[in-house]
């Protein structure tokens, strides 16, 4: 696996952005390189800090791509997998968060660092049956905060960016949360106000 981060790296840093959407896409669909988009995010923003939200875009497009594999295998048969490696009061529970807390389930996993299981989340989404431009959207913000917020921390702090991640990765995802939060708060205000204004 060290050889493989290796490579994906190097292959990223040869290319640039779409390096990045390779590696990306990669981590969130057939393996797991924990970090690498990361560590990734950070050195690319402290070579080319003018680049700083086309790097952080593309790292998401990636995963919310790569993510959308994993999606439809959970709608194609992810309960049955989900029962077998879990008791059916925590797949019962999880289904539960999806049916009430709908994009929120998605967004604040997507933004928490490694060891948090997002795919875990991901064929959680598409078992419980959750809508696919929901689905996208929720990977969308919450990798989207997660990548721009590394993306500022570099640009601002340089190499010392991936170390305070490493030190405070809970606290920046919780503030990511915080504003996450607040504007599907405001989208779902939004929406409730148009439905209304429709009847």
């Amino acid at each position: 696996m060290k050889h493989v981060i290796a490579w994906a790296q190097a292959f990223a840093l040869s290319i640039g952005g779409l390096g990045l959407f390779f590696v990306a896409f990669i981590d969130a669909s057939v393996l797991s390189l924990p970090e690498v988009n990361d560590i990734l995010i950070v050195y690319m923003v402290m070579k080319s800090p003018s680049y700083l939200v086309y790097y952080a875009a593309m790292a998401t497009a990636g995963s919310v791509g790569g993510s959308l594999i994993v999606y439809y295998l959970g709608r194609k048969g992810g309960e049955t997998v989900l029962r077998r490696q879990f008791s059916r009061e925590q797949v019962d529970r999880m289904q539960g968060r999806f049916a009430r807390y709908g994009m929120a389930a998605v967004v604040v996993p997507a933004m928490l660092p490694p060891p948090v299981p997002l795919k875990l989340f991901v064929l959680g989404a598409g078992a419980a049956g959750m809508r696919v431009s929901t689905f996208a959207w929720a990977i969308g913000i919450g990798r989207g905060v997660r990548y721009l917020a590394e993306g500022v921390l570099a640009y601002y702090y340089g190499a010392a960016a991936f170390e305070y991640i490493k030190r405070h990765g809970v606290q920046v995802a919780l503030w990511g949360s915080v504003i996450a939060v607040a504007v599907l708060i405001v989208y779902y205000w939004r929406r409730q106000r148009r439905r209304a204004a429709e009847v």
